[in-house]
């Protein structure tokens, strides 16, 4: 059996957890948070890339991925960065919900899980 590696962890979660070469990060959200859809979700999926690094995968390699938008009003801008973020034929499977986020400034946050190629 494999075991489970646990990244960045702290009292209520890690920041990644990787079992079976499959790594699942925590929801990522942006830390700039005074700004529009599309600048939130370039600094979100920067952080995105950022934890992929550290657990030994990159954008290639992700698996699947939940959106979650504070508005769907904000889809199509939200797709205008998400699109340009992956390389041709390497768009992970996607599901995008509608939903109330832990803070009113937040307008986007993402799920993640990827294949591991280091460890």
């Amino acid at each position: 059996m494999s075991e489970i590696t646990r990244h960045s962890t702290g009292p209520r979660m890690s920041k990644a957890t990787v079992f079976n070469g499959v790594a699942y990060l925590c929801g990522q959200v942006p830390d700039n948070t005074d700004c529009d859809i599309c600048d939130q979700a370039r600094n979100m999926l920067e952080k995105v890339d950022t934890l992929l690094k550290e657990v030994g995968s990159d954008r290639k390699h992700v698996l699947s991925v939940i959106v979650y938008l504070r508005d769907m009003k904000d889809f199509a801008g939200f797709n205008s960065v998400w699109d340009t973020w992956f390389e041709s034929g390497f768009a992970p499977a996607r599901a995008c919900v509608e939903a109330r986020l832990a803070r009113p400034e937040l307008l986007c946050e993402v799920s993640v899980q990827a294949a591991v190629i280091a460890e």
